[in-house]
C-alpha cells in the first residue's frame, strides 16, 4: 500500500509548480481542520481536493490564493515561498461558486477591470477580453450585463475573467454548485477543454465526486482535515487504499468481518456465515476487523459454477431498470443492502424479485481495507448474522 505521503508527488520528475510541506491549519489555537497536509502539484496539472463539508479542502485553497495563512508549515509557487506575499501578488485567477461578478458593468468590463488594475494598456486590454471570450464561446455578448444571463453563461464570464490576465495557476472553489445538472455537466467538460487547450495549472475544489473524476489529472481525497489518498481517477476507483475512499468514490458493497487467515497478498474474511477470500490492501492480521469493498459492477449474478473465487447465494429484494443496466437489490453475506449491476443486454431481465440466485466475484475485485465504523443500519445487520 502507497502512503497518502508517498502519493502527493506530481508526475513526470519535474519541478512543482505549487507545493504544501506540512501544511496544517487552526482556527481556535487547538483544534486543527487542516493536518500536515503535504501535496505537489505540476505545471499544468488540473489536481482536485475532494471530501464532505468540513474535510479542509476549501481551506487549503484559502491558503493557497492567500487569503488565510497556514498555522504551520509552508506553501511554495514555482519554488518560491508565499507566506509574506498578498493575495493580489500571487497572479492567480480565482472563480468562486457565486460567479462574483459585477453586477453594474458589463461582461466587457467585468473582464477588462483585472487587466486595468494590472495596468495594461487599452488596446492590449480589448484584445485580451475578445480572446478570453471567444475561449468561453461567449463571442458578442461584451456589452451585456451579469442579470442578463443565464448562470450557465454567467460562470463562463467568471472563468473568462479568472484567465483574462493570462495567469499560470487557476484556482476554483465549487464552481458549479449554483448550477443545475444538465448545465454543471456541461460546464465539466468545458472547463476540461479549456485546461487542455491553455495548459494552465489548476487547483480545484469540489464535494462531488463524478466532477472530480471527470475532470482531473489527480484528486486528493479529504476527510476531516486529513488526505486518505492521493492518485489518478481511475486508481481512486479501481485501486482504493482506504474504506473512505471506496465509499466516496463510487458505489460499494461495503461487508465488514474478521480476518480469518493471511496467505501472501490475500486473506479470508469471515463475514456474517461466510467466509470471502479478497485482496489484502492494508497490512492485518487474523482476528483483526476489516472492511470489504466491492463494486456492484463487479458482482456477476448466477455465473458457471468455479468461475469465480467467491461465489455465495443470494435472494433478490428489489430489481430497478436504469437505462444501461439493471440494479439488482439483494440481501446476500448476511447484509439486505447488497448490490449487483447487470448490463442492459439480452437475457438481463431473467431475474425476478424473490428468485434465489448466486452471485460472485474475483478475488481481485474484493478489497481488503481498514476497518470503518458501522452505521447504525450496517450494526443492525451484522448483529443479527
Amino acid at each position: 500500500m502507497t502512503s497518502p505521503g508517498a502519493a502527493a508527488g506530481g508526475g513526470g520528475g519535474e519541478a512543482a509548480h505549487v507545493a504544501f510541506e506540512g501544511v496544517s491549519k487552526s482556527y481556535d489555537g487547538t483544534n486543527l481542520v487542516v493536518k500536515d497536509f503535504n501535496l505537489e502539484v505540476g505545471k499544468g496539472e488540473f489536481v482536485t481536493l475532494l471530501g464532505p463539508s468540513g474535510s479542509g479542502k476549501t481551506t487549503i485553497l484559502m491558503m493557497l490564493a492567500g487569503f488565510q495563512a497556514p498555522t504551520s508549515g509552508r506553501i511554495r509557487i514555482e519554488g518560491e515561498s508565499v507566506e509574506d506575499l498578498a493575495p493580489r501578488s500571487r497572479g492567480i485567477g480565482m472563480v468562486f461558486q457565486n460567479y462574483a461578478l459585477f453586477p453594474h458593468m458589463t461582461v466587457g468590463q467585468n473582464l477588462s477591470f483585472p487587466l486595468e488594475v494590472r495596468g495594461i494598456d487599452g488596446e492590449e486590454r480589448h484584445e485580451r477580453v475578445e480572446r478570453a471570450l471567444k475561449l468561453v464561446r461567449l463571442e458578442g455578448m461584451e456589452n451585456r450585463r451579469p442579470g442578463q444571463l443565464s448562470g450557465g453563461q454567467q460562470q463562463r464570464v467568471a472563468i473568462a475573467r479568472a484567465l483574462v490576465f493570462e495567469p499560470s495557476l487557476v484556482l476554483m472553489d465549487e464552481p458549479l454548485g449554483a448550477l443545475d445538472r444538465s448545465l454543471r455537466e456541461e460546464m465539466q467538460y468545458e472547463i476540461r477543454r479549456i485546461h487542455r487547450e491553455l495548459a494552465v495549472t489548476v487547483v480545484y475544489v469540489t464535494h462531488d465526486q463524478q466532477e472530480a473524476m471527470v475532470m482531473s489529472d489527480r484528486i486528493a481525497v479529504l476527510k476531516d482535515g486529513e488526505v486518505e489518498q492521493i492518485a489518478p481517477p481511475e486508481v481512486l476507483y479501481e485501486e482504493p487504499e482506504r474504506a473512505f475512499v471506496a465509499r466516496f468514490i463510487g458505489e460499494n458493497n461495503r461487508l465488514h468481518g474478521r480476518v480469518a487467515t493471511v496467505e501472501g497478498g490475500l486473506c479470508e474474511v469471515e463475514t456474517g456465515r461466510t467466509r470471502i477470500r479478497a485482496l489484502r490492501v492494508v497490512d492485518c492480521e487474523p482476528g483483526d476487523r476489516v472492511t470489504l469493498s466491492i463494486r456492484p459492477e463487479r458482482v456477476s449474478v448466477n455465473p458457471e459454477p468455479g468461475v469465480f473465487g467467491n461465489q455465495v447465494g443470494a435472494t433478490v429484494q428489489d430489481l430497478a431498470f436504469l437505462g444501461d443496466h439493471l440494479r439488482v437489490h439483494m440481501e446476500a453475506c448476511g447484509r439486505s443492502d447488497f448490490i449487483a449491476k447487470i448490463p442492459n443486454i439480452v437475457g438481463h431481465g431473467g431475474i425476478l424479485v424473490g428468485d434465489t440466485v448466486r452471485v460472485g466475484w474475483t478475488v481481485t475485485d474484493c478489497r481488503v481495507l481498514d476497518y470503518e465504523t458501522r452505521t447504525n443500519r450496517e450494526a443492525e445487520h451484522d448483529e443479527t448474522t
